[in-house]
């Protein structure tokens, strides 16, 4: 029974994805546009969570993936004159999103072949230099619209496309981690050394993940050009990369649940705090220091140690 568990959640969550579709239309504008960022957002720190958590490597170049995506879900819908809401749009979208997410792989393979070396430091380098090379070859492309922007996107994301997603995403992140597979990048992510020894390719590994994560990164940037309808290579820059990388590690590294409870709250923090906009960013960034001195362990999966605010550190004993 317990095998089954992960395909039945995967069946009710579309259900419900499809249910809740019936009455988007009873929802506000904004808060209907919050919760599709939120979205967005877990299927973006999911995916980065497979390469940061799972599988060990640090990479900090996970927007540029996203532009990668975005880039080639919206060429390609354009180039089709798809209009929202007729039958041609829904197979048309799919298709797109898949090319979107094989095209960001495509890159995360060339990230993650000439990064085998590199761990830690480097590594995270490495990847925002790469992430900053595919923003600014897309900014250099007249036919992408250049630092003008891309306009004229259809506007086919909605609730049940983003939420669908996330199922499908969640459901095979746990079957993967679960599996041999996934035994292997726990094995890469603790010891890489120890991992060779007992026979476990770990370049193999490495670049498993770095294809497994872009290509969910290249969906979710489908999902954000046909949601916002215009994109500009300034949208994919090192904030957002970093962004994302905050939200893997406030919700725990490893840690699915946490991770998407992250995503969810560091989305809405921003709006919530919408109210007092000048002094926004600096209560936004305070509250995540004391949520990162206060974390113990992982984010509503650990406790959180008020002591660690005063305690002294064992050099200052």
């Amino acid at each position: 029974m317990k095998c089954h568990l992960p395909k039945l959640y995967l069946l009710l969550s579309l259900i419900l994805c499809g249910i809740i579709l019936i009455f988007e239309k009873n929802i506000s504008p904004y808060y209907y546009q919050v919760i599709v960022y939120i979205g967005i957002n877990i299927i973006l720190a999911s995916s980065l969570n497979i390469i940061n958590g799972f599988a060990g490597q640090f990479s900090l170049g996970h927007a540029g993936f996203m532009a990668a995506g975005a880039y080639t879900s919206a060429v390609i819908t354009s180039s089709m004159h798809i209009s929202p809401g007729s039958l041609a749009s829904y197979p048309a979208f799919l298709f797109s999103l898949i090319c979107a997410g094989i095209i960001a792989s495509l890159f995360g393979l060339m990230v993650g072949i000439p990064s085998l070396r590199l761990k830690g430091d480097y590594l995270a380098i490495t990847t925002l230099g790469f992430g900053e090379i595919i923003r600014v070859i897309i900014q250099n492309l007249d036919f992408l619209g250049a630092a003008r922007g891309f306009t004229g996107i259809a506007k086919l994301s909605d609730f049940f496309w983003v939420f669908g997603i996330i199922s499908i995403l969640i459901f095979l992140v746990y079957n993967l981690i679960n599996s041999t597979y996934g035994k292997g990048f726990l094995a890469v992510r603790d010891d890489e050394i120890a991992a060779s020894a007992v026979g476990i390719d770990v370049t193999r590994y490495k670049v498993i993940a770095f294809v497994f994560g872009a290509f969910f990164a290249g969906i979710a940037g489908g999902l954000y050009a046909h949601f916002v309808t215009y994109i500009n290579p300034s949208q994919f820059g090192f904030l957002r990369s970093f962004e994302i990388v905050v939200m893997v590690v406030v919700g725990g590294m490893g840690n699915i649940i946490g991770v998407i409870i992250s995503a969810a709250i560091l989305t809405i923090l921003p709006e919530a705090l919408r109210s007092i906009a000048q002094y926004r960013m600096v209560i936004y960034a305070l509250l995540l220091v004391i949520i990162m001195l206060l974390r113990e362990g992982e984010f509503l999966g650990g406790r959180f140690n008020i002591k660690r605010l005063w305690k002294k550190s064992p050099a200052e004993t």
